[in-house]
């Protein structure tokens, strides 16, 4: 069984129950550095009230200035640094570097990207065509939140949402975060997973949800006075469930088809697996003919005569 029963310590202390594949290794390194940092306490405090005791102004009336001559609490010490050392060192830096590495095949995830902005999260999804459209930072507006170029074939059946991001159960996600304006973090503690949302980076983080059911969405990274409200909806759906939402976009967006939920189709990411190649980051210089390129709406007319003061 995946998701093995821990002890109640870890939600004792805060910890949202799993809800990922791979988030019950996590929950037993926590579970175990509970446990020790429990017994260290006990242990310190015992020693703490012996010495109080041992070493108090009445057996002890002249301060001894040769200090300890035993070699146990040396050894003590040691103990503690090498088991905190296993920790990390043997299981802490193996698990994350098998979490950033071991990416699954992208032909069998579903890519989405989630660009954060002070203070909500916009998920972009490809449309029946499976292609991203490109995004243009100067096309940002009200109407247009993440800068889709309308001139993109490939965005024409793109699926845009704000604050709530729609997957199927026992399906890899991959999330390719990014930001508009100030670094944000892409936090899910239900599935054990965060990345921080750099502006003009795009960075991927991955999930195996488990278990259907609504989880919140948080931003772990101090990013403003609105910070607090900064929360999104994960909603883990059955894979008929997800195809009816699909479906439901799509429609939104102006098409009929949707795409089959377990068939990836082919251009999403784009040859060789490439899973950031298919948007260009914010920033990054305009290609094609600079004509087709809408001026941004704030921008004089060409013939408008010069205004002065």
């Amino acid at each position: 069984m995946i998701n093995q029963p821990l002890a109640l310590i870890n939600e004792l202390f805060g910890q949202p129950p799993n809800a990922s594949e791979h988030g019950f290794q996590i929950d037993h390194i926590l579970e175990f550095s509970q446990w020790f940092m429990a017994v260290l306490f006990v242990g310190w405090s015992a020693f703490f009230i012996y010495v109080l005791v041992r070493f108090r102004k009445g057996r002890n009336p002249v301060a001894d200035h040769e200090g300890v001559k035993s070699g146990i609490s040396t050894h003590l010490e040691f103990a503690v640094v090498l088991i905190e050392a296993v920790l990390l060192i043997g299981f802490a830096i193996p698990l994350w570097g098998r979490y950033v590495n071991e990416f699954p095949e992208s032909k069998d995830a579903i890519i989405v990207h989630a660009v954060g902005q002070q203070f909500n999260w916009n998920f972009h999804m490809p449309g029946p065509d499976g292609q991203f459209g490109k995004r243009d930072i100067s096309l940002v507006s009200n109407s247009n939140s993440l800068g889709l170029d309308p001139a993109s074939e490939a965005g024409k059946d793109d699926i845009v949402v704000l604050g709530e991001l729609h997957v199927p159960v026992n399906r890899p996600i991959i999330v390719e975060t990014s930001s508009k304006d100030v670094i944000h973090n892409f936090a899910l503690p239900h599935m054990r997973a965060a990345q921080d949302a750099i502006p003009g980076q795009i960075i991927p983080l991955w999930f195996t949800p488990i278990k259907t059911g609504s989880y919140e969405i948080v931003c772990g990274q101090l990013c403003g006075l609105g910070h607090y409200g900064m929360k999104g909806n994960l909603v883990v759906d059955t894979p008929e469930e997800y195809q009816a939402w699909l479906k439901e976009r799509v429609e939104l967006s102006g098409t009929q088809a949707a795409p089959a939920p377990t068939d990836r189709p082919e251009g999403e990411p784009p040859g060789g697996g490439n899973i950031q190649g298919s948007v260009a980051p914010p920033g990054a210089p305009k290609t094609g003919d600079p004509s087709n390129n809408p001026a941004p709406a704030n921008s004089p007319a060409p013939d408008a005569p010069p205004q002065h003061p």
